[in-house]
């Protein structure tokens, strides 16, 4: 009998190693996320380059989408509104899980909201609306439905309370009815 470890038996990690593995896992998955939305945008790694007038090189763009290169907080940041959207955006969805309810849409009257854009007030969601419209590629023109993380947006850039943002859209008859 041989007191040798078997060759084939995994050894367990040790706890950095194991915190090193999660990490360069969840490096990957940004990575993935990153390069989805570069790539949504219609966007090479040396478009982001050049539109950022060099802020972002290709090179290291491209490395924190392999998940080679670990990206910090503040350019994750840079990079989201470089790409125009919220830094959530940019995360992995397993680590975010998401919720949806019907209640928590609501439909706006795009043809209302036209007839009110000299409105300043409306300009916030005016511009928002005209961005999902883009990033869903939906140009119907009638309505919009917007959901629970744009209603968010929305009552953000607007100053308004998120809970009430129903009723103040409601009380500009900019609702779908």
């Amino acid at each position: 009998m041989s007191t040798t470890p078997d060759a084939t038996a995994a050894t367990p990690l040790s706890e950095p190693e194991a915190d090193a593995e999660v990490a360069g896992s969840y490096q990957q998955r940004l990575g993935s996320k990153l390069r989805t939305v570069r790539r949504a945008r219609g966007l090479r790694l040396q478009d982001v380059e050049e539109l950022s007038e060099g802020r972002f090189k290709a090179v290291v763009v491209g490395s924190y989408e392999r998940g080679d290169r670990a990206v910090s907080a503040h350019k994750l940041a840079l990079l989201a509104a470089f790409y125009e959207v919220p830094v959530v955006d940019l995360l992995p969805d397993e680590e975010r899980p998401r919720r949806r309810r019907s209640d928590d849409t609501l439909v706006i009257d795009l043809q209302r909201l036209r007839d009110q854009s000299d409105d300043a007030e409306l300009a916030p969601l005016l511009r928002l609306v005209r961005h999902v419209q883009w990033l869903r590629d939906d140009y119907n023109g009638q309505v919009l439905s917007l959901r629970t993380d744009d209603l968010r947006t929305i009552a953000v850039s607007m100053g308004a309370p998120a809970d009430r943002l129903d009723t103040w859209l409601e009380e500009r008859e900019l609702l779908h009815r």
